[in-house]
């Protein structure tokens, strides 16, 4: 592709003739450029979106059989990631992950390897595809008491030992950031013939800089679902589908992104995606520069403020962040994880004086908004968007939280157990394939019980802790004394729960 062809955004420049032309509308949606709104006084921050949100017209081409500007936009982002070719979602990662599945898992039945922290959407595909899953256990960082992804080792004995298996799916990196080498994993699954899928959500921007952990595209990995809303310049629900090699069925990809995607999708979120996708693809390395300034200017003031420490690998990451090239040889292969994001700056209090939700609750009191927290540590997400004001604004609250929070008298055990809702797997134990459908629980046969009780029950609801969306139950499974523990924990923390109806989780329904 022309190196000039990359600065090209066919969607966004399509949308800003439309609203140039000022043409009247007879179509939907029916705001008719905004029109409804500014006739009741303005819309406000809206008016510019509305004037652009339109729908398949002449000249705007269709999500769902591309043959114009949204096929050339989507050529110029499998050119910008380095894929074979690229999908545009509406609808999140959740809509790629579901598409993924549903192609992979093509007959009710198949059997998906499946890393079992993973996001609820690839459960709620599993679900939808009437597929198995086999659950891998993820490595766990000793130091950090983080859960990562499953070890290549984990995964040729479960291939070996389901020679059936469509597929393996994987999340990297994790919710703190923290991954390592895919092409083993990679190399596994193409020895037994199947593609390795993964959900790379907060990943969009890797191997875009020197200073960024490579790409799952890059690691051999054969269909690639990001967030470009979340580490990239895109709107809310904007993401893409990645793929490469002749390990999916194209044709069937694009059926069921058709199926789960809406035929009605958003000219503005698409457009940022094309926006989103010039911004690297032009300036490269240098879009980069302003927000990982930020974080350098941030670890520097941390390391003035000893009270607060910084989750950090101790190898194969180079003292400034950046990846030798070497990393995968270098990198030890028991290790859990070899790389963290520099966007992803994990803190906690060393003193052990305030726990992660409360070192939350303190800067969110001064302005500053983390991404999420657990009962240790608290993520700070930074990206291209971030800037050194931002940076001296974070320091300045810690800053004053160190002068005025107490510390305790007796210093921090780092025995204590961790308790995060990304760390969602059992210790030691290999899955049997569990069976996935859309039957209904039905009531009559549920019952609804103390948690406490629940230890050796079935769950008849999920129980997904959020952020991030890991469930810890689906239901069918069997309520270990473990799990039961954990969810007690995590109330205990004041964890927010999806997926079951008692909020609070006093009460759980269970299978009688």
């Amino acid at each position: 592709m022309k190196e000039e062809m990359r600065n090209n955004t066919p969607l966004y420049e399509m949308l800003e003739r439309y609203k140039s032309e000022g043409n009247a509308s007879f179509h939907v949606p029916g705001h008719k450029n905004g029109q409804a709104y500014r006739e009741e006084g303005g819309s406000g921050f809206l008016d510019e979106v509305l004037r652009a949100d339109i729908t398949e017209i002449t000249g705007s081409d269709d999500l769902h059989h591309p043959e114009g500007i949204i096929l050339e936009a989507q050529k110029l982002a499998a050119e910008c990631f380095g894929a074979d070719e690229s999908f545009f979602l509406v609808g999140g990662s959740t809509a790629g992950n579901l598409a993924l599945i549903l192609t992979v898992c093509a007959e009710p039945g198949s059997l998906l390897l499946v890393q079992r922290n993973v996001h609820k959407s690839v459960i709620h595909g599993l679900m939808l595809a009437g597929a198995r899953a086999l659950f891998l256990e993820p490595q766990v960082d000793e130091a950090s008491g983080l859960a990562v992804a499953p070890a290549e080792s984990a995964v040729r004995k479960a291939l070996a030992a389901h020679p059936e298996a469509v597929g393996v799916l994987v999340t990297m990196p994790n919710y703190y950031g923290m991954g390592g080498d895919l092409a083993p994993l990679a190399r596994a699954c193409h020895d037994s013939g199947v593609p390795l899928l993964v959900d790379e959500a907060h990943g969009a921007h890797f191997g875009q800089h020197a200073k960024l952990p490579p790409s799952a595209l890059s690691a051999g990995a054969d269909g690639v679902v990001q967030s470009t809303h979340k580490m990239l310049a895109a709107m809310t629900m904007g993401a893409m589908l990645h793929v490469q090699g002749p390990r999916l069925d194209r044709d069937l990809l694009r059926q069921r992104l058709a199926m789960v995607q809406s035929s009605s999708p958003s000219y503005p979120v698409m457009a940022s995606l094309d926006l989103a996708r010039r911004m690297v693809h032009v300036r490269r390395g240098e879009a980069f520069s302003a927000g990982l300034a930020a974080v350098e200017a941030v670890r520097r003031g941390l390391a003035e403020l000893p009270r607060f420490g910084c989750l950090r690998p101790e190898s194969p990451q180079n003292a400034d962040g950046s990846l030798p090239s070497t990393a995968a040889a270098s990198a030890d292969p028991s290790a859990a994880y070899g790389y963290q994001d520099p966007f992803k700056v994990v803190i906690f209090d060393a003193s052990g004086g305030l726990s992660g939700s409360r070192l939350q609750a303190e800067l969110e009191r001064r302005g500053c908004i983390p991404e999420m927290s657990d009962d240790r540590y608290v993520v700070l997400l930074f990206s291209l968007g971030s800037s050194e004001a931002d940076a001296m604004r974070l320091l300045d609250a810690l800053k004053a939280i160190d002068q005025e929070a107490p510390q305790p008298e007796q210093p921090f055990s780092e025995n204590k157990a961790h308790v995060s809702t990304w760390n969602i797997y059992h210790a030691d134990r290999l899955s049997e394939p569990v069976s996935f459908s859309l039957r209904p629980v039905r009531e009559e046969e549920t019952e609804r019980i103390r948690l406490e009780a629940c230890t050796g029950r079935i769950a008849a609801e999920m129980v997904i802790p959020y952020p991030p969306g890991i469930p810890l139950l689906y239901p069918g499974e069997v309520i270990t004394g473990e799990i039961n523990s954990r969810i007690m924990s995590l109330v205990t923390a004041g964890a927010k729960f999806q997926g079951s109806m008692d909020h609070t989780l006093q009460t759980l329904k269970v299978y009688l």
